[in-house]
C-alpha cells in the first residue's frame, strides 16, 4: 500500500491488515488467523512474521505484560482496572488486556466528556460513538466529540493522541455495517414473518 493510502483507495488490504493486527493483540497463531482471513495459512504465518519484524517494540512491551501477570497474578489498566491471572491464567487473555482494558478507559472517558458537554451519546459501538444531533447542530457536535475522544486518549496514553475517524449519516439514511448487513437481513425477515403470522392468528 502507498503512504497515502486510506480504507477508501485500498479496503480489502487494510482490512486484511487490521485483522492481523487483531489477532496478534491476543497471541492468535497462523492457524487462526488464516481462518479468519480466509487465506492459506503460509499467508497468515508471513503476516505474523512482518508484524513481529515491523513492530518490535509492540512485541517487548507485549511479551513484558504476560511475564508481569504470570509472576505478580495480575495486571491492571492506567486507571486501576484489574484482572486476576488465577490458578490457570491464560496467556493469551493477559495479553489483550491492556490493549482491550485500556481502551474500554478511553471510551468510558469520552462517553463522559461527551454527555457533561450536552452531547446526546445514543451507543458505544466498540471503540467508536454513536452520537445523534439535529442537523443544523451535527457538524459542531461532530467535532466536540472527536475532542472528547482525543481528550481521552491522551489521558489514557500518557499525553500521545489518537486520531478519529467519523462516519456521517443524515435521514432518511440509516447506519449500516457491511459486516452486519447479512445479520441485519435476517433480522428484518424474521420480524416481517412473525408480524405476518400474529395477524393470521388475528
Amino acid at each position: 500500500m502507498p503512504a497515502d493510502a486510506t480504507k477508501h483507495s485500498h479496503g480489502a488490504i487494510r482490512e486484511l491488515f487490521k485483522q492481523c493486527a487483531l489477532a496478534v493483540a491476543y497471541g492468535m497463531e497462523a492457524e487462526g488467523l488464516a481462518r479468519r482471513i480466509g487465506r492459506p495459512t503460509i499467508v497468515a504465518r508471513d503476516l505474523l512474521q512482518a508484524h513481529h519484524e515491523t513492530y518490535r517494540r509492540f512485541w517487548a512491551w507485549s511479551d513484558a505484560a504476560v511475564d508481569h501477570a504470570m509472576l505478580t497474578g495480575s495486571l491492571q489498566t492506567v486507571f486501576g482496572w484489574p484482572v486476576q491471572g488465577g490458578e490457570n491464567p491464560n496467556p493469551r487473555s493477559l495479553r489483550n488486556f491492556p490493549c482491550q482494558a485500556n481502551g474500554a478507559e478511553m471510551l468510558r472517558l469520552a462517553a463522559c466528556f461527551a454527555t457533561e458537554q450536552g452531547i446526546e451519546v445514543c451507543a458505544l459501538i466498540h471503540d467508536a460513538v454513536l452520537i445523534a444531533a439535529p442537523v443544523g447542530q451535527l457538524d459542531h457536535d461532530i467535532e466536540r466529540m472527536k475532542a472528547a475522544m482525543a481528550k481521552a486518549s491522551r489521558l489514557v496514553l500518557g499525553g500521545f493522541e489518537l486520531r478519529t475517524d467519523i462516519n456521517v449519516v443524515r435521514h432518511p439514511d440509516r447506519y449500516q455495517d457491511p459486516r452486519g448487513a447479512a445479520m441485519w437481513q435476517r433480522v428484518v425477515e424474521l420480524i416481517s414473518q412473525r408480524e405476518a403470522d400474529l395477524c393470521e392468528v388475528a
